[in-house]
């Protein structure tokens, strides 16, 4: 955990003076209270039921099908009709980790739940594409080991001004990887949570 630590830290010293004034967060805050947070609302029954529910349901799916499931979901980004997103949104653990994203009170700005492909299996809000398997979020936790935690690099968001940093994990049951989370999380809020 650590090395997290000490990753993040030169991370943020490292973007610190890229943006027109805007200054990251000086210190490392992704740490194991952080981690620990995020693992205690994962134990949530529903988090699992859903994973494994989804992975039955694909567990025949090819390189192929993946694609066109990641094209469908894109596809009705700008469409009226949207089967696959709402369905998606609308499932039980979509609306759990809208509740956990609400809750928070800006701390995370996005949070989602995917399966052993990497497809979305519940989310708190749409992104952009729906299979996160060819991205490191995946291949850095689950394809790595059933505890992996991988912080992607922050970056600055001109529209909130704020710095975010996405957190990434392994999900396993009995030490076996079944999916993976990512939670962004809104480091300027944090730092001002911590400074108080």
């Amino acid at each position: 955990m650590k090395r997290i630590v000490c990753a993040v830290l030169l991370l943020l010293a490292g973007h610190a003076n890229a943006l027109a004034g805007e200054e990251a967060p000086a210190i490392s805050l992704i740490d194991e209270e952080v981690i620990s947070i995020m693992k205690s609302w994962l134990e949530n029954p529903i988090v699992e039921i859903s994973i494994d529910a989804q992975n039955q349901k694909h567990a025949g799916l090819n390189n192929a099908a993946i694609e066109e499931l990641d094209l469908q979901w894109r596809a009705e980004r700008r469409a009226n009709d949207q089967p696959l997103i709402a369905a998606t949104l609308s499932n039980p653990l979509s609306s759990y980790l809208t509740q956990i994203q609400a809750a928070s009170l800006g701390l995370y700005a996005e949070v989602f739940v995917m399966d052993s492909h990497g497809l979305n299996v519940g989310q708190s809000s749409v992104t952009t594409d729906y299979w996160q398997g060819d991205e490191a979020k995946f291949k850095q936790t689950y394809l790595v080991s059933p505890n992996a935690v991988f912080i992607d690099k922050p970056e600055y968001d001109a529209v909130s001004r704020t710095w975010r940093a996405q957190v990434n994990m392994t999900i396993s049951r009995a030490s076996r990887p079944i999916g993976a989370v990512t939670v962004e999380y809104n480091l300027s809020e944090l730092a001002r949570r911590r400074a108080e």
